[in-house]
């Protein structure tokens, strides 16, 4: 967290009147360990003896059927152990997380450039991962299909294509005064996790096998190792104590790395631990779903959108996996923050021979929000209006409106009932000073024909829940230990965000004890079991709530003995700061603990919750998917040298509504962080593929994340007063996924930039990442068009 963050913290958020653990900045529980290092990840784990190392074996082309393996040379390499192939797969060779279409090795074809044919066992990591290269293997090359357009245009899918339609589109738009229509295309982004891939797989008595995995989603770890070796669920504990970052890279493709691990332990009766590099975790794994688009608007005078329609073609890669729920929240982020009166979406996942696509933080919201405030920029830039002026003009109506004029149901059919979007805008309009440093910008850049600088305000609506009902749902454990100490157990899974931390904070904050006096255990599929995945921003809202219950009830039966030891009725029964009170009375909880104790009092319990009013029909795309939206503004500032296409973003205001806050800290360094992230995939991180299919940008070496000096030294993060309507764990907010989404003002800061060379009556055809390359290029055509004109 920056110092500008920490005098925000310091004199603006107010902790509770009441004592309370929730509400305040409580470092994070871990912090201390990581900053000693100390912290245990999978590769920290102890090795047991006999532990092996595996690697696994690469397709090194795009498309093609296997003639041939020969793998005697890596059999016969130094220190290998075992080579296993499809065939030694004691169970399905699948791990598909929707669809089984998706092999652990490949088996007689193979489908991108890095797809996984054999598994080497070896006694080092090091010589594991030098025979892998050893194979010889006879391919029968195929045409292959690289790009989202050339599967579109090959009707290519790995679903079949979605459709969303609300109102007359075709009629509205024919009877517009305006009329926009265009193509932009966004890049994806490698999630670039600090910890990579790993599986640490352990043989246990019978036919049991135990797992240590850095994935987001165990319990769908333990299903899919149950099935590549034929087992029960309950044969296989999966187990996570922490990760080194998921983004979404460790909800579902953590499975192949974990069903690899296992079936060599499996077949060899020894622990063997499979961790991959970061060029190999690259080469292997799919990312965030790079975007084409196009599309048609109609608006009137003053910049309304009267109808849309747009054709959504994702790069799903070479299976489904999650393209399909990461296509439908992009249908349902198409709006972001605007009413769509009249609109038709198609979204298609077109399958190509490249990694299989994947979840990363915002799950396909960011892409179909960026795809608007692209066309709303359009719309300004043609109207010479403020974007601002635009925005404004579209933006959802108040929540309480009703009847046919009003403005505040989404085009799936949502009512938005907490609208914030108006009084966040105008508050963050005022405190970044937008007026003044916008007249100040175009004074800078009519004196400088060089260096050209521009300004953003981009809004946030984004839905907190999973789009399938069903996965918002969580368990807990809480046990309370006679010496006071509290212990919890939940389904979510920790990765540096702090839900281990937020989740502590609830339960001291329902038993009245000090934060140091709980703590939170690995995730663990034989505690907890079916859990969701710790993603979709719900990993406090659903295990917070699960928490609090189980805490709860426990807080239930305390109060029942201390009501017997004080002489009064249990409603009277107040916990806090570690003391149990009625009225002037006190006892401290732990005292009362060991009362409890002896008089056989249960001081443990499960906890269980499920997100309420949340529907959705996957035929029609329409229902209410999401229990309340997260709201969010940022506003950029870039400046450009438009001959060498270089850019720095000079300062950046940000204003995120967490609801009730449950720690503001964690919050503000979730917002930054989410920031950062969203600005490099928007500018630096370009994925590229050669003609042949093969990544090339599978390294730090190519693949450019931001680093510290690509923060702005001006970096202001507030958190906005509101309280959450919905009735979430103490009424906060998600804070995971939506601020991605705020850097989108970096890139339309860059294009306002670029626009300036023209005299602003040029749109820039700028494409996403906007690297210097693609600024020079939007630069050249703004430029040629200027000068005919």
């Amino acid at each position: 967290m920056n110092k500008q963050s920490e005098q925000f913290l310091n004199t603006l958020v107010q902790p509770p009147q009441d004592w309370a653990t929730v509400g305040k900045p409580h470092p994070h529980e871990s912090a201390l360990l990581h900053v000693t290092g100390e912290a245990t990840y999978t590769d920290d784990i102890v090795e047991l003896q006999g532990t092996l190392h595996a690697a696994l074996g690469l397709s090194q082309k795009a498309h093609a059927r296997v003639r041939a393996i020969d793998l005697d040379k890596v059999k016969a390499a130094t220190g290998v152990v075992a080579v296993f192939t499809a065939t030694d797969i004691p169970g399905e060779n699948e791990c598909g997380a929707i669809i089984h279409d998706d092999p652990v090795l490949a088996d007689g074809l193979v489908q991108y450039v890095g797809q996984p044919m054999f598994i080497v066992v070896a006694d080092s990591h090091d010589h594991a991962r030098r025979a892998a290269r050893l194979a010889v293997v006879d391919y029968e090359e195929l045409p292959p299909v690289l790009t989202p357009r050339a599967a579109h245009a090959a009707q290519s899918y790995v679903l079949p294509p979605m459709h969303l339609s609300r109102g007359e589109p075709a009629v509205a738009l024919a009877l517009a005064p305006h009329k926009l229509r265009g193509q932009f295309d966004v890049g994806g982004q490698e999630q670039f996790y600090l910890e990579g891939q790993i599986s640490y797989a352990i043989p246990k008595e019978g036919r049991g096998m135990h797992v240590y995995c850095s994935t987001q989603h165990p319990s769908e770890m333990q299903h899919h190792i149950a099935t590549v070796l034929k087992l029960a669920s309950h044969d296989v504990l999966v187990e996570c104590r922490r990760m080194g970052g998921g983004f979404g890279g460790k909800e579902s493709q953590s499975a192949l790395w974990a069903c690899a691990a296992a079936v060599a332990a499996a077949r060899l009766r020894r622990p063997v631990k499979l961790r991959a590099d970061r060029d190999d975790d690259m080469m292997v794994t799919g990312k965030r779903h790079c975007f084409a688009y196009d599309y048609e608007i109609g608006y009137d005078d003053s910049g309304r959108i009267l109808a849309a329609k747009i054709d959504m073609i994702s790069r799903a890669g070479f299976s489904a996996d999650l393209s399909g729920p990461v296509a439908t929240r992009a249908v349902c982020h198409f709006d972001n923050a605007y009413y769509l009166s009249d609109v038709e979406i198609h979204a298609m996942c077109g399958k190509t021979n490249t990694q299989s696509n994947t979840a990363f933080r915002g799950f396909g919201g960011p892409q179909g929000a960026l795809a608007i405030e692209y066309i709303i920029d359009e719309i300004a830039r043609n109207l010479g209006r403020d974007p601002l002026e635009i925005r404004r003009n579209n933006f959802y109506g108040p929540s309480d409106e009703e009847g046919p004029g009003a403005r505040n149901v989404t085009h799936y059919g949502q009512k938005v009932e907490d609208n914030v979007i108006h009084g966040l805008v105008d508050q963050l309009e005022k405190s970044s000073r937008y007026q003044e440093r916008r007249q100040a910008i175009a004074d800078f850049n009519a004196g400088n024909t060089v260096l050209k600088k521009g300004l953003a305000l981009t809004p946030v609506k984004f839905g907190i829940s999973f789009n399938v009902p069903h996965l918002n749902q969580a368990g807990s454990l809480v046990h309370v230990y006679t010496d006071g100490s509290v212990l919890v157990n939940h389904g979510g899974t920790e990765m540096g965000q702090g839900l281990n931390t937020k989740v502590a904070q609830v339960v001291a904050n329902a038993l009245g004890v000090p934060l140091e006096q709980v703590r939170c255990t690995a995730t663990d599929t034989s505690k907890i079991a079916n859990t969701s995945a710790t993603a979709a921003s719900t990993g406090s809202d659903l295990n917070g709530k699960a928490a609090q219950d189980a805490a709860l009830h426990i807080r239930e039966r305390l109060a029942q003995v201390a009501a017997r030891h004080f002489g009064v009725d249990a409603s009277a029964i107040r916990f806090a700061d570690g003391l149990v009170m009625a009225g002037e009375q006190s006892i401290a909880f732990v005292e009362l603990v060991m009362k409890a104790y002896l008089q056989r009092a249960q001081l443990w319990s499960d906890g269980f919750y499920s997100t309420p009013k949340v529907h959705w029909d996957a035929k029609r795309m329409h229902g209410h998917p999401f229990f309340y939206f997260a709201y969010a503004a940022a506003v950029s500032e870039v400046v450009i040298d438009t001959l060498t296409g270089e850019w720095k973003l000079l300062q950046a205001d940000l204003l995120y509504d967490a609801g009730e806050s449950l720690n503001p800290a964690l919050d503000i360094g979730q917002v930054e962080g989410g920031f950062i992230q969203g600005m490099g995939w928007l500018t630096t991180e370009e994925l590229w593929w050669n003609k042949d299919g093969k990544l090339m940008t599978h390294a730090p070496s190519t693949y450019k994340i931001p680093a510290i000096s690509d923060c702005p030294e001006a970096f202001r993060t507030e958190l906005y007063r509101n309280s959450n309507v919905s009735d979430t764990i103490h009424r906060s907010k998600a804070v995971g996924e939506p601020p991605l989404l705020l850097p989108f003002s970096v890139f339309l800061a860059i294009r306002d930039a670029v626009s300036a060379v023209g005299g602003h009556r040029i749109n820039p055809p700028l494409r996403a990442p906007a690297t210097s390359e693609a600024i020079l290029d939007a630069v050249d055509v703004v430029r040629a068009a200027a000068a005919v004109q």
